[in-house]
């Protein structure tokens, strides 16, 4: 079996863990890339949200067995790469507590590649595992929507200025 995984570009040796470590514990606690959150421990809440190989997982029920070899891309490795996503976040004051944030973002990101234009069923379909508890589902939809318009349209200027 492999002994390493690629955490946002960089690979990491995992020989020497637990092949049944949550990934989301290797994360935080070995890596220090404390943006993904504990929230329920049962892949419930979307807290741990991350990417493996562009598709968004919960990394407290994934075992680092599960995916090595692999691509996993957290919170931190999502800095450069969806600016338009954070910018449109914070516009929209859409953290309350802040606790879920980096899951959401991390799911709307996933979406976002996947779907250009996306639908508020579409929307919810996406994020449907991912928990606010303070509510504030309507600011989330409405900042993808945002930025889904916004990417589109950097995405025109650029084609039309090419």
């Amino acid at each position: 079996m492999a002994n390493h995984i690629t955490i946002n570009g960089v690979d990491v040796d995992v020989s020497g863990h637990p092949d049944q470590m949550p990934l989301l514990w290797f994360v935080r606690d070995h890596l220090d890339l404390t943006g993904t959150k504990f929230g329920c421990g049962r892949g419930l809440c979307g807290a741990c949200t991350v990417l493996l190989d562009g598709v968004p997982i919960r990394s407290c029920q994934t075992t680092l067995a599960s995916v090595q070899g692999r691509a996993i891309t957290t919170i931190e490795g999502l800095v450069d790469k969806n600016e338009i996503v954070r910018e449109v976040w914070v516009e929209q004051n859409v953290a309350q507590c802040g606790y879920c944030q980096a899951g959401q973002i991390v799911a709307a990101t996933a979406l976002l590649e996947s779907n250009e234009n996306p639908s508020d069923s579409d929307i919810d379909a996406a994020l449907i595992g991912n928990i606010c508890r303070c509510g504030a589902y309507s600011r989330i939809k409405t900042a993808i929507s945002t930025a889904a318009q916004r990417m589109k349209d950097a995405n025109t200027t650029v084609t039309e200025g090419a």
